[in-house]
């Protein structure tokens, strides 16, 4: 599946200092290790509504970590996974009167043309569900033979055979300090566990299951329903989770360094895929994880089914500027929950123009000061709020200073490229 195209990162004199990051799985922030190429792996959208703000500041967030990596002078593989077959999307194309493979391209194409509005750097590896299929297969194939997934009879209306991954023989079966059991990534008490996996996608009532939260590896062939050829499985289609570890396994070493994504994400969608990862291979699937929290529509929570969505397109077809979506975002760290607003996105505007005016007054000698502020924040677990006020606090000097006639050239590009290196905002 083509990504979409990055523009060129500007290289800045200097480097970025050892970067912290907050692991979800440790529940502190953790100094990353800074020897050798970095690699992580976003996952991406299930195609059926895109691109909501949501979605913008997950991947924002990780693109700060994507620069600042980059920044360090270091290589990055970045990978990023599209669920482009799955009950909701399934479900949304019935309800519309789409072709699922329709409404599906669609929305990539629209995600690919707000990530490069936006200034995402594009992941090196973009794959789809539906083209990793060859990989998944034999995956759920292997677990099956190691005892680590089963099949569950059919229930009235509904066929013999699915294949679900059982949580229990995987943790009894993993040795080692690094092994993954189950609660390893959330770290959750299991009615927690129970009560997300049912509002997640999960089917914990499922009948002949061995354990509630065993989660689906293979839904065998309905009629009316995409299917692919399954080998020793049937005909049928994957469950959500296995995608992203076969993918990340694939084109990642392993384990990689950074497993990203929403906070929604943390349980059960990485809490699994890192169990099938260490059942298929003996090592952990990442070394960290580190999530991005909720965006809301003035404090109250956004979601499809709420119908409040802020989408990056509609935003984009009404003239609004991408690099003020992004410092909008931008203004809230990358952990925080926070709601989109009508006044937040007018400071955001206000606060590009403000930096735009300050740029043409640029003191000399004043932008080696500021990357290494910028830098300080951003190396102190992604702390772009910190680095924005930064950026205020220049152009505020900036704007002050006597007059435009010592303006210094060389300080207008080094910080017009420090802005769009290290926050990917354009001015």
């Amino acid at each position: 599946m083509k990504s979409w195209i990055s523009r060129p990162v500007p290289v800045l004199p200097g480097e970025m200092p050892a970067l912290r990051l907050f692991d979800t799985t440790a529940q502190r922030a953790v100094t990353l290790n800074a020897d050798g190429e970095k690699s992580m792996y976003v996952c991406g959208i299930t195609p059926y509504d895109a691109t909501h703000m949501g979605h913008a500041a997950s991947y924002v967030a990780f693109d700060l970590l994507n620069r600042a990596w980059r920044d360090a002078g270091q290589q990055v593989a970045y990978v990023q996974n599209v669920t482009d077959v799955d009950d909701p999307l399934l479900e949304r194309a019935e309800a519309t009167g789409v072709d699922w493979r329709e409404l599906a391209e669609s929305q990539i194409e629209l995600f690919r043309t707000d990530m490069e509005a936006l200034n995402v750097i594009a992941p090196d590896h973009y794959v789809g569900a539906v083209e990793a299929m060859p990989l998944i297969v034999p995956a759920i194939e292997r677990l099956l033979r190691q005892g680590l997934a089963y099949r569950v009879n059919g229930t009235p209306g509904e066929p013999d055979g699915d294949v679900y991954y059982d949580v229990e023989a995987a943790s009894k079966h993993a040795v080692g300090v690094d092994a993954w059991t189950l609660g390893a990534v959330s770290g959750l008490p299991e009615a927690e566990m129970l009560e997300l996996f049912a509002e997640r996608g999960g089917d914990p009532g499922r009948a002949g299951k061995r354990q509630a939260l065993d989660p689906l590896l293979w839904r065998v062939a309905r009629d009316g329903e995409p299917s692919w050829p399954g080998g020793e499985l049937g005909e049928g289609r994957p469950g959500w989770h296995i995608e992203c570890t076969v993918i990340a396994q694939k084109y990642l070493p392993a384990p990689f360094t950074v497993q990203g994504g929403g906070s929604d994400l943390v349980f059960p969608h990485h809490e699994m895929g890192a169990g099938h990862a260490y059942s298929l291979s003996g090592v952990p699937l990442a070394e960290h994880f580190a999530h991005a929290g909720m965006v809301g529509l003035d404090g109250e929570k956004m979601s499809k089914s709420k119908g409040n969505l802020v989408l990056v397109s509609k935003l984009r077809g009404a003239g609004e500027e991408p690099a003020a979506i992004r410092l909008a975002i931008l203004a809230h760290h990358y952990r925080s929950d926070w709601s989109w607003t009508a006044e937040g996105f007018d400071e955001a505007k206000a606060r590009l123009e403000r930096w735009r005016s300050a740029l043409a007054a640029a003191p000399a000698g004043t932008a080696t000061e500021l990357i290494a502020q910028m830098r300080e924040a951003l190396a102190n677990d992604l702390d772009a709020p910190a680095a924005l006020a930064a950026v205020d606090r220049w152009s505020e000097r900036a704007l002050n200073s006597a007059s435009d006639n010592d303006a210094s050239e060389a300080d207008q590009a080094l910080v017009r490229d420090a802005v769009n290196a290290l926050l990917g905002v354009e001015l």
